[in-house]
């Protein structure tokens, strides 16, 4: 009988290499997603950190729950502002790509009129004695829901605006509509005419002596828009004839309205 002598060095390197060839599907799915932790860790750990953000004493009744992603707030808070900031809070935690904002607000039940004209009286002295004279910002309420709309002459009063709203109690909604005026250098010195030219004339002088109820003046591109309520029809018709006389104006809208007598929306 004949004997084959075998290498055991041989031997080993074989061994060796089937040893490395299993190993190369691990490896590879190793490099591919490195310490990657199974999905349902993944959501807690995201749940986790979106509700230590929203530890805070406003937010004691909101619960936070968090699916492939996708954060859904539930629960109830005071104010609307606690609503929008609670979610601003929970799109910052790792893991959430997107909110979902079920968050009811509470807080003390208003009707639509009586909500509608106290803001309209915040908003008409918010930012006095920072031009708000050349903002023209509106209010409406349905049901709680409240959409603010208009002109600003800054974006730093629109966000004014906004805020003044959402700290509101009885606000359960917000709607943003307020449009910011273009930035411009010629708009603003025709802004700066527009208020000499009206509130220079004698009988328009009065408008300026309340800084809540003034001929509110908005300019965008060369074209001037007024708001606000004078005392008569003349009142409204003399200010219209001052504003279009400013050189460099293209054109004047005239939304005065006149004390007493139904606004177009009431027609």
């Amino acid at each position: 009988m004949n004997w084959t002598m075998i290498n055991p060095r041989a031997v080993l390197i074989a061994v060796s290499l089937a040893g490395a060839f299993c190993s190369l599907p691990q490896a590879s799915l190793a490099a591919r997603n490195p310490g990657a932790p199974p999905a349902a860790q993944s959501e807690n750990t995201a749940a986790n950190e979106a509700a230590a953000r929203l530890d805070k004493k406003q937010y004691r009744d909101v619960k936070v729950a968090v699916d492939q992603g996708i954060a859904t707030l539930t629960g109830t808070v005071d104010l609307y502002e606690y609503k929008a900031d609670a979610e601003k809070r929970v799109r910052k935690a790792k893991g959430v790509t997107a909110v979902r904002n079920l968050i009811e607000v509470s807080g003390p039940v208003i009707s639509d009129k009586e909500l509608q004209t106290k803001l309209a009286e915040k908003l008409a002295y918010d930012r006095v004695g920072y031009g708000n004279t050349f903002n023209a910002i509106a209010v409406s309420v349905e049901n709680g829901v409240v959409t603010v709309g208009g002109h600003a002459r800054t974006d730093v009063d629109k966000d004014s605006a906004l805020a003044l709203v959402a700290t509101t109690p009885g606000v359960k909604d917000v709607v943003g509509e307020i449009e910011v005026d273009p930035v411009s250098m010629m708009d603003d010195e025709t802004r700066m005419q527009v208020a000499r030219a009206v509130y220079g004339y004698p009988m328009l002088s009065k408008y300026s002596m309340d800084p809540a109820k003034p001929i509110r003046i908005s300019v965008q591109n060369g074209k001037v828009e007024l708001f606000g309520t004078v005392d008569s029809q003349a009142d409204k018709d003399v200010a219209f004839m001052r504003a279009n006389g400013v050189p460099g104006v293209f054109s004047v809208k005239n939304y005065l309205e006149v004390s007493g007598q139904p606004t177009e929306k009431q027609k």
